[in-house]
């Protein structure tokens, strides 16, 4: 079986090629292996979120593919792809993106729900999740009433619920401050480790930056440099 995750290939896209056209991606090719703990870096424009979003097919390139394992989700229908994601992909933002009226654990459950998850076996992971995070004494508790750091842990146990192929992270820590953002990391540097769960980071943060085992460099839209993948598992 390939340890290869992703698969990239000529990846491009022009956002308003009508009128004024910019050239978000341009002939991005890269690989991803299972268990990377990897940051995508570069100045404000440089491409990191579309990037991410394409890998995450909430949008579509207007050319080159992106394999993964080995199915390529540039050629899948709007509804296959959305199909896809659910139950392949893990989303954390910046902006937690939790459901103000549903609790720390209706969070995590939701999508379980709509994978069509028995009672048993969600409330099994949600309680396992929650607790890896730290949040097992906060299930019953909305987001309002938790600070950003836990927030951001549910996005996090919410993002490991589908059992997803990897995870992306778009700005994690930026509404975090330092002891939050250095607690939600050893989070999941030991998700990386222990579960061999692959991130992939957005990220102006120096802090990730200095966490990450990978660092690829976009700038105007291209990748200029490429540390590559040096091991799979924290020393």
């Amino acid at each position: 079986m390939s340890n290869i995750v992703i698969d990239a290939i000529n990846l491009n896209k022009t956002y308003n090629p009508d009128t004024i056209p910019v050239k978000a991606i341009d002939g991005v090719s890269l690989q991803m292996q299972r268990g990377e703990f990897a940051a995508l870096v570069g100045p404000s424009g440089s491409g990191k979120t579309t990037l991410l979003n394409l890998l995450g097919g909430l949008d579509k390139p207007d050319s080159g593919s992106i394999l993964i394992n080995g199915t390529d989700i540039t050629k899948l229908s709007e509804n296959r792809l959305v199909d896809y994601r659910l139950h392949n992909i893990g989303f954390i933002f910046q902006a937690y993106n939790l459901v103000p009226v549903l609790t720390a654990r209706e969070n995590v459950e939701f999508i379980m729900l709509l994978q069509n998850i028995g009672k048993a076996e969600r409330e099994q992971r949600v309680a396992n999740l929650l607790n890896q995070v730290g949040l097992g004494d906060k299930m019953n508790v909305r987001p309002s009433q938790l600070s950003g750091g836990q927030q951001q842990r549910v996005a996090v146990a919410r993002a490991l619920a589908s059992k997803p192929q990897f995870i992306l992270a778009d700005e994690p820590t930026a509404n975090l401050d330092s002891h939050s953002a250095s607690n939600l990391l050893d989070i999941m540097a030991m998700l990386n480790k222990e579960e061999n769960m692959t991130f992939i980071f957005s990220t102006h943060d120096q802090r990730v930056i200095e966490r990450a085992r990978r660092v690829i460099t976009l700038v105007d839209g291209k990748v200029t440099s490429d540390t590559g993948l040096v091991k799979t598992q924290p020393a």
